[in-house]
């Protein structure tokens, strides 16, 4: 491994911190920055402490926001009545890309993973019950990764919340859409055959 300037070498080992990044990408990053003008290495790094300082997590669904309550949440026109789950705050993009729901959101911050640690008590779900106390909810959709831990912790809520009353449903899962069915695996199949639905 070639020897780098102390400063230089330190840049390489940040960016080698971020997931994703092996040592060429963090070494390519970091020559990058150090061929740019400084104003663009200071923008850089403005924004990477104004991430920090100025954004912090829903009072009522968790997402990251940059005030107490995050866009979705503080929309009078989304539909409080209906809360999709999702385990982290990048999986809210996903849903609303494709422009058909028109709820609200919680995030869990997590799944479970007795392996890892993680039991419910770790995943933000007392705020979602008291959310289902104060507001008229009627429907929970799930809408965790398709994991073990995203099925376990499915299955989880699944039944805290059916004895409330609530609607509770689980996104469909199976084959992709422009894929071919000799690439899929038994456990997608699987789900596909489960969640058919009459055309």
């Amino acid at each position: 491994m070639p020897d780098f300037a102390a400063p230089l070498q330190r840049l390489i080992d940040e960016f080698r911190r971020l997931p994703g990044i092996g040592q060429k990408s963090a070494q390519r990053l970091a020559f990058y920055v150090l061929r740019s003008p400084r104003d663009q290495a200071a923008a850089l790094a403005a924004a990477l402490t104004d991430v920090k300082d100025n954004l912090g997590i829903c009072a009522e669904c968790n997402n990251i926001s940059d005030a107490e309550l995050c866009p979705y949440c503080r929309d009078p026109n989304r539909d409080h009545s209906q809360i999709c789950i999702v385990e982290e705050p990048h999986s809210i993009l996903p849903v609303e890309t494709t422009r058909s729901f028109h709820g609200v959101y919680h995030v869990l911050h997590g799944a479970i993973s007795p392996l890892r640690g993680i039991g419910p008590e770790q995943l933000k779900i007392k705020g979602l019950l008291d959310r289902i106390a104060k507001e008229d909810v009627k429907e929970i959709i799930l809408a965790n990764n398709p994991t073990v831990e995203g099925e376990a912790t499915a299955v989880y809520l699944s039944r805290l919340l059916k004895p409330l009353g609530i609607k509770v449903t689980r996104i469909a899962m199976g084959i992709p859409v422009g894929s071919d069915l000799e690439f899929a695996d038994e456990v997608t199949m699987l789900k596909s055959l489960e969640n058919r639905r009459e055309m």
